[in-house]
């Protein structure tokens, strides 16, 4: 593999973080890693040896975690409140979609 041909791996969902790696990046301790995981806010992939590998997309969700509970949020609320907040984009991006096609297809249909 070429260095080229590396970064089309690294998307946002390529485990690509160590846990001390992204401890490090997002400025916390590997504790609050494993509390946020088995709060199950996050879910890391394993190497083939067995260790913990996140991705960018983990990263960020775990920093707004983190954000949370820097402001007096509980972590378990923290995390419920991630999840509330993904879930709410997701839907926003799916509704966003649907619209732009219904207006598509309002243009092109005869009226």
């Amino acid at each position: 593999m070429t260095a080229d041909d590396s970064y089309g791996r690294l998307d946002d969902d390529y485990p690509a973080y160590t846990m001390g790696r992204a401890a490090e990046v997002l400025g916390t301790t590997q504790g609050f890693l494993r509390s946020i995981g088995e709060a199950r806010l996050i879910t890391p992939l394993r190497s083939a040896g067995g260790h913990r590998r996140d991705s960018r997309y983990q990263l960020r969700i775990a920093a707004r975690a983190r954000e949370l509970v820097d402001h007096g949020t509980p972590i378990e609320a923290a995390c419920r409140i991630v999840i509330l907040e993904d879930q709410l984009e997701e839907a926003q991006r799916i509704n966003a979609e649907y619209r732009r096609a219904t207006e598509s297809a309002n243009r092109t249909s005869p009226a």
